[in-house]
């Protein structure tokens, strides 16, 4: 059971995760929702605010998840400035969320539902936020632990290898184990959600434009056929 929670169910969130973003560039070229031409102002600023405030998140995280010891908290400058920054992403990332998601929630949704998984899209995001705050201000860890590095950044990096350690959530408390099982539920789903082209979107027009048209053009007649 321990081997199919912390190493299958990852392994298969990241596959969904590129098969996914095939399937839907395939489907509608990432554009449905996220270049909608019935998106306002806010929800265009909402876009934008979402995608920088998850960058800063993802990068503070990286930066955390290879620096950290097993048994102490980051220390020192760094420390310092991750956090900052972290916390101006995680605001500029639930700013943009509730400007996103906020229309649909109150007068229905205006757009059609890419998948049901998109329906799930704003609580999984919330649950992320709060369990991520109760982590971060965990009060049973003391001095000498640090839970979060011997836990979920332990688990993590090992997945990267060829010896996963899923001994490490096993063991995690409830709300540690609770908050990996959601971050994979979110990787999971994401290419068949409406934020599927956040990121993708902008990075296939950056890519449109560096390829030349006449290679897209002999690509797609190459699809085609």
């Amino acid at each position: 059971m321990t081997s199919l929670l912390w190493i299958a169910l990852p392994y298969c969130a990241f596959g969904s995760f590129v098969l996914g973003h095939v399937w839907r560039y395939r489907r509608d070229g990432f554009r449905s929702y996220s270049r909608s031409p019935e998106m306002d102002r806010s929800q265009r600023f909402g876009s934008r605010a979402f995608r920088f405030g998850v960058c800063l998140i993802v990068l503070t995280r990286l930066i955390k998840v290879i620096t950290a010891e097993p048994h102490a908290r980051p220390a020192g400058a760094l420390h310092v400035v991750t956090t900052i920054v972290q916390i101006g992403g995680v605001a500029a990332a639930t700013v943009g969320a509730v400007l996103l998601f906020l229309p649909d929630l109150i007068a229905g949704p205006s757009r059609p539902v890419i998948t049901p998984f998109d329906r799930i899209t704003f609580p999984a995001l919330t649950a992320a936020l709060l369990s991520g705050v109760i982590i971060e201000y965990d009060p049973t860890t003391v001095a000498r632990e640090y839970r979060t590095g011997e836990t979920l950044f332990a688990w993590f990096r090992s997945l990267c290898t060829i010896d996963p350690y899923p001994e490490a959530m096993q063991h995690a408390p409830l709300i540690y184990q609770a908050r990996g099982m959601i971050l994979l539920l979110i990787l999971g789903i994401w290419p068949f959600t409406r934020l599927a082209g956040i990121f993708a979107g902008p990075v296939l027009r950056l890519v449109l434009r560096v390829v030349p048209p006449e290679t897209r053009e002999s690509d797609s007649a190459t699809t085609r056929a």
